[in-house]
């Protein structure tokens, strides 16, 4: 069985024998809601792309000889509905777009309009008459809403329907917020702007041609702006039948690993909870989602090489992510992002409507970061939601970011090197302070009175896991319970390293240089503390595991206690 990582063509897929997890069942659900036109939106790489190749290849009115070799053994091949190859398919994708300006944009905006409704003529010239002129025709139109209203003359003529689907709506816009240019964002959404003038005019076609829409993207940044010029669609991406439409369940993931030949062995879906899992979209959800794009890129890895991949999250996943650094240009934002990364959550509501007018409130930009994937739903009490980081390797991402800050605003330099041996010397000598010592002298001596107002346990762990994470030599988990509470920091060997010898537990305190004269009551308590997690079932027999206890004194100074 072949992995499809980084495909989306369905029909390849199918025909090529790449696995395929059956997501079928959700054309009969999405059918039965009460909106035929549907606002849905996933994180990026989380299956929305393939999909839509799902959905175009059953609609596909040509694609009916097809449907029993790509969709016979799934779920609608066996309970296919009754739209089933009914419709000419138009796929529209704004990524990729020309944002320098707006003159550009409407134009790229406009060819890839045009490009699209060439394809369909291409694709239908059996159906629709003289094809040839029409996209003559086109190709000399420079109004969308006219290239529009042809195609929907056209196959009202033919006596045919469209199902429209669009991928990457958000895309250009993302990029103009990303610039923070709120001038150039209203002029193409709002009042007379291009975009809006698009969807007024999709809007029309769905009185006699435009039958059903599918729109997708990341964020619902233009739901607000739009809502006049287009108020049909139903926003559904919290809806509770949906909440595992895209993405991988853990059944879904054991059933691959079984289809795959691995097996369970060595804990593999264990690693691949902590890694990749935690995703909720609707708060009475039971069941959380892997991200599928991370999996089979772990997969595709362990398949051809027996071995996780060197790096937990692809590069092209994490490219995605570096918007974070665009979108935390002002303060109020930068602060929400370093309480989030020091709790590792946060409570808010989710906005479910976008106003680049509210961007920076914190409502809107927590909700962005749950639509971007950076958060997820905990749970909800009392009528509270608690977003927190969904897994581990996005807890990389934030660290990431973290590190990147400190360094740029405390001019932080240090020699990689010195950093990299420290850590070995945890896991193969079993010798802690010599990376302590690094932290100390070259991170936390240098940081600006800014960050040292802030200086508490949590802050000092965000620390000192942002730079133990940089070699792949430990995976740091916070909080880790036992039967006798929580651990502060549980240093536990990385799946990619096996032949670490020694795991840490640590218990981490941080004293004012005002409060020194108090130590020795901080020094008996994480004693006390650090002996009674050592004894707790899950580390009592378990063999080379260190035991410190690491304090931290002002800005500069520290004691290390070892309890071997």
């Amino acid at each position: 069985m072949k992995i499809p990582y980084g495909m989306s063509n369905f029909k390849a897929m199918r025909e090529e024998g790449y696995l395929y997890v059956d997501k079928t069942m959700y054309i009969e659900k999405l059918e039965r809601l009460n909106s035929k036109y549907i606002f849905f939106i996933r994180p990026r790489r989380f299956g929305k792309s393939l999909f839509l190749s799902t959905l175009e290849h059953y609609y596909d009115i040509n694609a009916q000889k097809d449907f029993d070799k790509l969709y016979g053994d799934l779920y609608i091949g066996k309970n296919p509905t009754k739209l089933k190859n009914g419709y000419m398919v138009l796929e529209l994708n704004f990524s990729g777009l020309n944002t320098d300006n707006k003159e550009r944009l409407q134009e790229s905006f406009l060819l890839s309009v045009k490009n699209s409704i060439i394809s369909l003529l291409n694709k239908y010239d059996n159906i629709i008459n003289n094809a040839e002129e029409i996209k003559n025709k086109i190709d000399e139109i420079n109004d969308i809403n006219a290239v529009i209203s042809i195609l929907i003359n056209e196959v009202e003529k033919a006596g045919k329907k469209i199902y429209l689907i669009i991928d990457e709506y958000d895309h250009f816009a993302n990029d103009i917020i990303a610039m923070g240019d709120n001038v150039f964002y209203k002029d193409i959404v709002r009042a007379s702007g291009f975009v809006r003038d698009f969807y007024e005019t999709v809007k029309i076609g769905t009185k006699n041609v435009i039958d059903r829409i599918f729109i997708t993207g990341i964020s619902p940044i233009m739901l607000d702006d739009l809502t006049s010029g287009f108020n049909i669609a139903s926003n559904v991406t919290m809806d509770l039948g949906l909440n595992e439409m895209l993405g991988f369940t853990e059944e879904e993931v054991v059933k691959i690993i079984e289809e795959i030949g691995i097996g369970k062995k060595g804990g593999l879906i264990d690693n691949l909870r902590e890694l990749y899992n935690g995703y909720l979209f609707n708060k009475n959800a039971g069941t959380r989602i892997y991200n599928p794009d991370m999996v089979l890129y772990y997969f595709d890895s362990y398949t051809r090489y027996r071995k996780p991949p060197e790096y937990l999250i692809d590069d092209n996943v994490k490219t995605d992510y570096g918007r974070l650094n665009r979108l935390a240009m002002n303060e109020e934002n930068r602060e929400t992002l370093e309480k989030i990364i020091k709790e590792e959550s946060i409570v808010s509501d989710i906005v479910t409507k976008f106003s680049f007018d509210r961007m920076y409130d914190q409502e809107y930009f927590v909700s962005l970061l749950f639509y971007m994937g950076l958060l997820t739903i905990k749970d909800n009490m009392y009528n509270i939601t608690k977003l927190i980081i969904p897994n581990y390797v996005i807890k990389t991402i934030f660290w990431e970011y973290f590190e990147k800050k400190l360094k740029e605003e405390n001019n932080i330099k240090y020699e990689t090197e010195e950093m990299a041996k420290a850590i070995w010397d945890m896991a193969f000598e079993g010798k802690i302070e010599q990376f302590i010592e690094f932290i100390s002298q070259n991170i936390l001596i240098k940081l600006s009175n800014r960050d040292i107002i802030k200086f508490d346990e949590k802050y000092i762990k965000v620390i000192l896991f942002t730079y133990l994470t940089m070699t792949n030599v430990y995976r740091p988990i916070s909080e880790r319970e036992t039967e006798n509470g929580y651990i502060d920091i549980y240093l536990e060997k990385d799946i990619r390293m096996p032949d670490v010898k020694y795991e840490w537990l640590i218990e981490l305190k941080y004293v004012k240089k005002s409060d020194e004269k108090n130590i020795d009551v901080v020094i008996k308590e994480g004693e006390e503390q650090l002996k009674k997690y050592a004894e707790s079932h899950q580390y009592k027999r378990k063999q080379n595991i260190k035991k410190a206890l690491i304090i931290f004194i002002g800005k500069g100074e520290y004691r290390i206690i070892l309890n071997d």
